[in-house]
């Protein structure tokens, strides 16, 4: 389990989200800080992707479950859970983006913040 060591609350989210990706087996992890990009729409995206759209949703129950057992706090909104192919959780300043495969590869979404700067992450 992750420990908020000072970081700001942000970051830690976006760590939880990581480690319930991790929990899941999402595959090529990838969070993209956006702070320094003056028209972000928030400070991290974290990305991910799965073979199914079991596991997307499997993956998304995870994070969900990890942010609010440690933070108490639930996603603002969540978009794509009915289909299960892009699904889409908002917590305000960490948005998190779990993928069907074939899904990432058409959306791009680490190309079009490519300024971003970005850290990968294993899959557990």
């Amino acid at each position: 389990m992750i420990k908020n060591k000072g970081v700001n609350e942000s970051t830690y989210i976006s760590e939880l989200a990581i480690f319930g990706i991790q929990e899941k087996k999402g595959n090529q992890i990838v969070r993209l800080d956006l702070r320094n990009i003056n028209s972000s729409v928030a400070d991290y995206f974290v990305v991910c992707h799965a073979e199914s759209t079991t596991q997307v949703k499997a993956i998304t129950k995870s994070i969900e479950d990890e942010v609010y057992k440690v933070t108490g706090e639930w996603p603002l909104r969540v978009e794509g859970l009915q289909h299960g192919e892009w699904i889409l959780l908002d917590y305000v300043d960490v948005v998190i983006h779990v993928f069907k495969t074939d899904k990432r590869e058409y959306y791009g979404i680490e190309e079009l913040w490519g300024d971003a700067e970005t850290m990968h992450y294993q899959s557990a």
